[in-house]
Formats: C-alpha cells, structure tokens, sequence
C-alpha cells in the first residue's frame, strides 16, 4: 500500500518515467530482503532499522551490484524514508545514519559524427516502421532530449515552420529547443505515417508504436537498441548516449556552455560541463587554430 502511495507522490514531484521505475524496483528489492526480519514477512515500517539497510547494502555488495547501481538504490531509500517521515508513517529517518556510496563519475559514452551518420542511415525507409524510427533518431539526435522526453512529446510541442520542440523535462519545467532542417524534413517524412499507424485511438503523442498507442521508454530503448547494436564499438550505448553525442558534438564545435546548458534542461551548469571531455586531439586543433604562437 505505502509503495503504491509513494509512486503516486514521486510522479506528483515530476519525476522522470525511468527514474520512477528504477525506484519502484528498487524499493521491491528492498522489501523482499527486509522479510527475513519479520515474522511472516509482515514488514513494520517503524521497525526498519539503520542496521537492517547496512545488511542490504552488504548482500547487493556480494552480488558485485556496481557502485553506480548501490548510489541510485540510497538514493531510492533516501526518497521514500523521507516521504515516509513526511507523512508520519515513521518518527525517524533510518536513512539519516546511512553513508550514502560513492561512485566515480566516467566520462559518458558519445558516438563520434562519422557513427552518428552511420546510425541515422540505418532505418529502411521502404518501410514505414523505418520512417517512424529515422524520424525518431534525427529528433534525438537534433535536440539532445531524454528519451523520456521524446515519449512525452505532442504534436502541438512540434513547430516545423520555426524549427522549434516544446519540452516538458524533469520537474514538468518546460524549455525550448531548436531542431535541424535533417530532423525537420525527416518528421515531414514520418507525419503521413502516424496518420496510418493512429488507427482508432486518438492518441496527441507525436510517436506512436504499431498498433497506434503511445510509446513507453522502454518500448523506445528496445527500437534504439537494435540500431545501436549494429554499430556500437562496444557495450555500454544506452538512449542517453546519443544525448552525450549532441553535447559532445556541439562543444567541440564551439558552442557555449550555458546554452547548451538550456537546451539540456539542466539545472546546474555542473552537470553540463561533464560533456566539456574534449578529446586530446579536439584540444591540440583549437589550440594550433587559436593560438597565436601554435604553428611556429
């Protein structure tokens, strides 16, 4: 009953569909492993102790669950304890003597442009899936959206004749992002497929799958995972990576950091300057272009 309210509440604060399923998943975890310490496996949320979530840290440890995995799942824990305190189900925070775990921040994968070509080639544009889905790529590789975002996306968020994308990003802040003639032209291409694919449903989403209904993330992902499979130089490529390679591609041509920062959607131009991992050659050409002493 509590996880069923707390999903309620998270989509309420604007959480992201992917973030809310990985927290939901998480807290099933977690509450699987809780059942060894009550009886009959009936949980008693006042009763959870700091300990019980150290043992479960620990068993997810075992099981060599990355770094990155431990951070997200504290993360899930921190959110719901505290929504659990807030609505006086539990008098303290359990959480609040947790060290939360730490992982290093990697550089993200990013396709270079010669792959990004390669992959926005790849849809067959005899068929109307392929349409839809070149459609799909240029988008996300136009605008730099989460593709959340792109699930989210109306065709009243589409401006053809301004070249513009109305988005709805993390928190339900809104922004403006603009698009290219490649994305443009490739949505024209794709709007006579939609009106086949609507069949009966009245469906305002701009994507729509084969039977006419709205995509979810992980329906798209499943569409982004076959064309990157073809391609990828290794694994490790996820949606977000054609979103690191429109960060990646416009830096290293010169765009300013605080607009790319907009057009993102982030909040703290920290987390945007993490796509600023130009490559050692990207450095050595703006600095024999920019230098005055660079040639001799």
């Amino acid at each position: 009953m509590e996880q069923e309210l707390y999903q309620q509440y998270i989509r309420g604060e604007g959480k992201s569909p992917c973030t809310i399923t990985a927290y939901m998943k998480d807290l099933s975890q977690f509450y699987n492993f809780l059942e060894r310490y009550f009886e009959d496996g009936n949980i008693q949320l006042e009763q959870i102790s700091p300990q019980m979530i150290r043992d479960w840290f620990l068993h997810l440890h075992k099981q060599q669950v990355s770094n990155r995995s431990l951070a997200r799942k504290a993360a899930a824990l921190q959110s719901f304890f505290s929504w659990l305190k807030l609505t006086n189900r539990i008098s303290k925070n359990p959480m609040d003597k947790i060290k939360r775990p730490k992982f290093e921040k990697g550089l993200p994968h990013y396709f270079t442009e010669e792959e990004m070509i390669t992959l926005l080639n790849l849809p067959d544009q005899s068929s109307i899936y392929g349409v839809r889905n070149r459609a799909i790529l240029e988008l996300l590789y136009s605008s730099g959206l989460r593709i959340s975002e792109l699930a989210d996306l109306e065709l009243n968020d589409i401006d053809l004749k301004r070249a513009l994308v109305r988005v709805k990003g993390k928190g339900n802040k809104e922004r403006i992002v603009p698009i290219g003639k490649p994305a443009i032209e490739a949505i024209e291409a794709y709007l006579p497929v939609r009106d086949k694919l609507k069949q009966e449903y009245s469906s305002h989403k701009l994507f729509l799958t084969k039977s006419g209904k709205d995509f979810d993330h992980r329906q798209l992902f499943k569409i982004l995972h076959h064309y990157f499979q073809i391609i990828a130089r290794q694994k490790g490529y996820s949606p977000h990576t054609i979103r690191h390679s429109f960060a990646t591609h416009l830096l290293s041509r010169g765009a300013d950091l605080r607009a790319l920062q907009e057009m993102l959607g982030h909040s703290n131009l920290e987390t945007t300057a993490i796509y600023t991992h130009l490559t050692l050659d990207d450095i050595k050409k703006a600095y024999l272009k920019g230098h005055p002493r660079g040639k001799e």
